[in-house]
């Protein structure tokens, strides 16, 4: 009988084992060998494939009036054809709400109206799509941006962030101190769980994300305390995990501070990090009035966007698959809403 009971646990050893193993992963080399820059990836995220929806249909050719001319209260997109226009909403519709259809952001019996909150949103939104492609190339490249980024389908993106109840941004639904309790925020580290709040809120906040220090002894260069490194890291894994990617993507094993020896995508990061300050900052939290409360977080401030909003754990979202270029009304920079620009007016004079 002891015999037999030997036998079960050892057969089911390897079974436990491979329970523990956390997907197989594929490496690639980046750099001279022995430099330890190699790129390690899951096998399942480097060989996927994406569903990314095609256009509703064909692109309308350019001319035909306006939508301004056509439409009622368009005050952005209202230079862009009627047509062009229409052709965009059919793809905004099914980007963030394919269930609900116009209806999500629209009253059927009066399409111009802005009872509707989520029009209005949506409207900003727009306008972030043209800022993003229009100002941060050094970050999305010719691949550009859509709502089908961050939403894939989704009224809501899967994944945001918001303020933590305490104003040092120390904590949220976790003691002991904000740290030392696993936690998706920081690639489950021990380290402190918000600093996406502490650096992604605006363009204050975002310079305050490197700490390394360029001196050996503390002087006036080099006051930063380990906690405020510990941020720091819990960033890089935050950065690290939204991106599906070890630090040598961005970073030089020899001098992690280095930038004259660090890979092109250090610099790709740093623009992002920036952008998405300014989108919380410029576009997401003066929205904070139109939100009703359920879409709001503990601390009354709208959901924000960090990497993973839009990465979703790939270094390249969606694979790289280039949306934007078929919509060239958000490849446009953003013009100032009616509204924004009748009081820039009214101030001027």
């Amino acid at each position: 009988m002891k015999t037999t009971v030997k036998i079960v646990v050892l057969s089911a050893l390897p079974l436990v084992l491979a329970a523990c193993e956390i997907q197989p992963k594929v490496s690639e080399q980046n750099g001279f060998r022995g430099t330890g820059m190699n790129q390690v990836a899951l096998r399942s995220v480097a060989e996927a494939e994406y569903d990314v929806p095609a256009p509703p249909y064909e692109l309308p050719p350019p001319g035909g009036p306006s939508a301004g001319e056509v439409y009622e209260n368009v005050q952005v997109l209202g230079d862009i054809s009627a047509d062009e226009f229409n052709y965009l909403m059919a793809a905004i519709t099914e980007w963030v709400a394919p269930d609900e259809g116009c209806n999500y952001c629209h009253n059927p019996a009066n399409m111009a109206s802005d009872e509707v909150y989520t029009k209005v949103v949506a409207r900003r939104m727009i306008q972030m799509n043209q800022t993003i492609n229009a100002n941060y190339e050094s970050h999305v490249a010719d691949t550009g941006v859509t709502c089908w980024t961050c939403h894939r389908g989704n009224n809501i993106p899967e994944n945001y962030w918001t303020l933590p109840e305490d104003a040092n941004h120390n904590s949220v639904k976790i003691t002991k101190r904000g740290q030392n309790s696993p936690t998706p925020e920081t690639a489950y580290s021990s380290l402190p769980v918000n600093a996406v709040a502490r650096y992604f809120l605006n363009d204050e906040t975002v310079q305050n994300i490197r700490v390394a220090s360029t001196g050996l002894y503390p002087s006036e260069d080099n006051t930063l305390s380990t906690m405020e490194t510990e941020n720091t890291y819990a960033l890089m894994l935050h950065m690290s995990d939204s991106l599906g990617v070890n630090c040598t993507f961005c970073h030089n094993t020899q001098s992690f501070g280095a930038w004259n020896i660090s890979p092109a995508q250090r610099a790709v990061a740093w623009h992002g990090t920036r952008m998405v300050a300014r989108m919380n900052q410029e576009y997401i939290t003066p929205l904070a009035p139109v939100f009703p409360e359920n879409r709001l977080g503990n601390a009354g401030d709208p959901f924000k966007v960090n990497c993973t909003t839009c990465h979703q754990g790939v270094n390249k979202p969606m694979g790289g698959a280039q949306m934007a270029k078929d919509y060239p009304a958000l490849l446009s920079v953003p013009a100032a809403p009616v509204q924004e620009a009748e009081a820039d007016a009214e101030e001027a004079t």
